[in-house]
């Protein structure tokens, strides 16, 4: 998840290449069983029940939680992302996967296939850590403080426990091991490489931690991340420096909401973002900087339709300075919006397989956090999910990403590799694509 503040829109790599398919045995044994009900099974109906996936991911937890505390010891920036890389190709190739390397920049793709014919699957987890100038308050190096070693960590469990009942599979699953997503340029490095059309993805999935108790969710149909758009100003004259602090000013209050500043200002935000019709279900943020005869503006609204709008605002407040000349980028970085079926269908999962109220529903987004995983969800329909990693009495700024004293609760990699595990093993054998009722 990228910075509220500071976002790079950096661009692209080449192809490296991409192998397409499994071959031999898988490296954690024949199919596991799970005990329910005085009975032993790994199937229902010929599929993986989710009783054989619970009890695998109690076996692999430890181990689990152990490679997380590897990576969040060995944080890397976007683009530098060489070690972990190696790492996950390690883990992958363990598990018997089919994996590709070097794909766009230090991306990773694993490839399982399943014994039946069934449908395309992706499953996405972004690798980078946060660099130095996007920790709030500043830091002193690249550190793991927006989750990604949880991401990471939760993917390799989802692609270990189904590579365990590979022979019950149907259709493949195809992993995608990001890099520099902070940045906003590894999902369009890594797209176009042809990654989606080369495994003829159909749908693709994600999780990104979030600041909800852990072992909740929180679905976003309809909502997800807001994109983000720039603007420069350049002025002439010899007041052009003043004139560009005023007119940064003036930009500055198109705002509608304010970055938090305190513990209570994070709260309030993530108590708005549940509420029906609330305060954040339209907004615009806006961050506009004086630089001698120049304005640099960064702004997000929602909906992404108020990009225009905002423009229009800008070059009107622009065109009361003699000499003024506004630019924009071609279009604006899109939003991540997660279609409504899918992400209804995820809830309906969830609360089947966890039992009790797992779920939160997002009505709002975030305003000040933007994911190039919109790159994902404008070519393939899918679902992006908060996982909560708020431990009991932890304070916000724990759980909420990019805070440097963000520690997240490891007992969230368990319930997240449960979760989307089952998730996937649904969606690959499911007969049908998005409707109403639970895929079957």
């Amino acid at each position: 998840m990228t910075r509220p503040r500071k976002i790079a829109l950096a661009r692209r790599t080449l192809l490296a290449g991409l192998a397409t398919a499994a071959a031999g045995g898988i490296g954690w044994g024949a199919a596991g069983t799970a005990v329910a009900g005085g009975r032993s099974r790994a199937v229902t109906d010929g599929r993986v029940a989710q009783g054989a996936v619970d009890a695998e991911v109690a076996r692999l937890e430890s181990r689990l939680i152990a490679l997380r505390r590897d990576l969040h010891a060995h944080p890397e920036a976007p683009g530098q992302e060489r070690r972990t890389a190696d790492v996950v190709a390690r883990e992958l190739r363990a598990a018997g996967l089919a994996v590709t390397t070097g794909v766009g920049g230090h991306g990773v793709i694993g490839v399982l296939r399943g014994s039946r014919p069934g449908r395309t699957v992706a499953y996405r987890a972004d690798m980078d850590a946060v660099p130095p100038g996007d920790i709030v308050g500043g830091g002193p190096a690249a550190a793991h403080l927006c989750g990604h070693d949880i991401h990471t960590t939760v993917a390799i469990g989802v692609a270990r426990v189904l590579a365990r009942f590979r022979r019950r599979l149907g259709g493949t699953a195809v992993f995608l091991f990001q890099p520099a997503e902070e940045a906003l340029a590894g999902a369009r490095a890594m797209i176009d490489t042809g990654v989606l059309e080369r495994t003829g993805v159909e749908e693709i999935h994600a999780l990104h931690c979030g600041p909800f108790p852990v072992g909740r969710f929180a679905v976003t149909p309809g909502y997800g991340l807001p994109g983000q758009d720039r603007a420069e100003v350049t002025l002439s004259g010899p007041d052009a420096p003043d004139a560009a602090r005023r007119l940064a000013a003036g930009i500055g209050g198109l705002a509608t909401v304010a970055p938090p500043q305190t513990p209570a200002d994070l709260e309030r935000m993530v108590a708005d973002v549940q509420t029906p019709d609330g305060p954040l279900a339209r907004f615009v943020a806006v961050r506009a900087r004086a630089q001698e005869a120049k304005v640099a503006v960064s702004y997000r609204c929602w909906p992404q339709e108020r990009y225009a709008e905002v423009r229009e605002d800008i070059r009107r407040l622009a065109g009361s300075y003699a000499g003024a000349a506004v630019s924009f980028p071609a279009e604006p970085f899109p939003a991540l919006v997660c279609p409504e079926p899918e992400a209804r269908a995820l809830a309906r999962h969830l609360r089947r397989i966890l039992g009790g109220d797992p779920v939160t529903e997002l009505h709002a987004a975030f305003p000040f956090n933007g994911e190039d995983f919109a790159l994902y969800l404008d070519r393939v329909p899918g679902t992006y999910t908060f996982l909560g990693v708020r431990a009991p009495g932890a304070p916000i700024t724990a759980c909420y990403p990019h805070y440097p004293d963000f520690a997240p609760d490891e007992r969230a990699i368990g319930v997240g590799v449960r979760a989307m595990a089952g998730w996937v093993a649904e969606r690959l054998d499911s007969r049908r694509v998005w409707d109403t009722d639970t895929p079957r």
